[in-house]
């Protein structure tokens, strides 16, 4: 399974003056005692964005994987990401095997910040048999609603001044994921068992919600995260998905490409079925809700839509 690494070796980076807390108690310079916001540290960009909704302007948040052009399988620790979670007094992390460079560069901080394991918060099965865990969780909204319940109470920890705050911009947050759901439901009603194509396992949680159906071939999806070789003949049995209309739409995952999924692309393209393209970080000058919303619009459409696009 693709995971993110730290190709680095981490660099442990102590803090001289700072004061070692307690897991889940902020130290004396937290917003609790009046004198900032509280310092949050998020794996990527999506949790960063998550909690700056509910956080507001009584957290300050650094998210590791920042950008679209980073590729989160291949992030190398540094000395100012060591920095920013020797100072963190909350940590996001996606867990499931996703980010352990977390856990990693955490144990060479001075400080203990709590820690929000969103894998863990989901209740999902994180060892499904006969199958990989599935750890884009971001696509998941049930357990981002999880994850927005357990901020509200972590946050309000740290910053009780704050917590009616907190409580009312996770009620909005949680009310647009409430529509988000009842989108996926809508798209349930009218296409429920249709088919579908994946490059990769990261929509397939909203995939699947919405009735929809995964015909990949486990092997090449599998191979593609994992950056191996598709076999010949699963490549052919794939780009077969599209030669015999099997699918309505291709989820083509735009940071991962190669000869391989621009194969599929191509043969998308050529049967004029529509390719819904996603990613597994947050896009620039997108929020996660307008991004989620966006992709929801796009399978709506594309499932009712005869021409292939990217």
């Amino acid at each position: 399974m693709k995971r993110l690494v730290a190709l680095a070796a981490v660099v442990a980076l102590g803090v001289a003056g700072c004061s070692t807390s307690s897991a889940g108690s902020p130290p004396a310079s937290s917003a609790a005692s009046g004198a900032g916001p509280v310092n949050v540290v998020a794996s990527t960009n999506i949790y960063g964005d998550i909690v700056k909704t509910i956080g507001g302007p009584a957290v300050a948040v650094t998210s590791i994987i920042d950008r679209p052009d980073k590729d989160p399988h291949e992030y190398e620790a540094d000395a100012q990401t060591q920095l920013a979670l020797s100072k963190a007094q909350l940590v996001i992390e996606n867990g499931g095997g996703y980010d352990d460079f977390v856990d990693t560069m955490l144990k060479s901080a001075r400080t203990k910040p709590t820690v929000i394991n969103v894998a863990d918060a989901s209740g999902l099965n994180q060892d499904p048999s006969g199958g990989e865990f599935n750890e884009h969780l971001w696509y998941d909204f049930p357990t981002v609603d999880k994850l927005a319940a357990q901020l509200v109470t972590d946050l309000s920890a740290a910053a009780p001044g704050h917590a009616a705050t907190f409580e009312s911009n996770a009620k909005a947050f949680t009310a647009q994921l409430g529509q988000l759901q009842r989108d996926e439901a809508a798209i349930k009603a009218k296409h429920a068992g249709e088919g579908v194509a994946i490059t990769e396992p990261v929509p397939l949680y909203l995939l699947e919600a919405a009735g929809l159906v995964n015909k990949t071939p486990e092997t090449f999806s599998a191979a593609i995260e994992d950056d191996t070789d598709v076999p010949p003949a699963v490549l052919k049995e794939t780009e077969n998905l599209f030669d015999t209309k099997q699918v309505k739409l291709l989820a083509y995952n735009q940071q991962t490409t190669g000869p391989q999924t621009e194969a599929v692309l191509a043969a998308a393209k050529r049967n004029n079925i529509p390719v819904v393209p996603v990613t597994e970080t947050l896009p620039t000058n997108q929020t996660y809700l307008s991004w989620m919303q966006a992709n929801v619009r796009a399978i709506s459409t594309a499932l009712t839509d005869d021409r292939g696009h990217l």
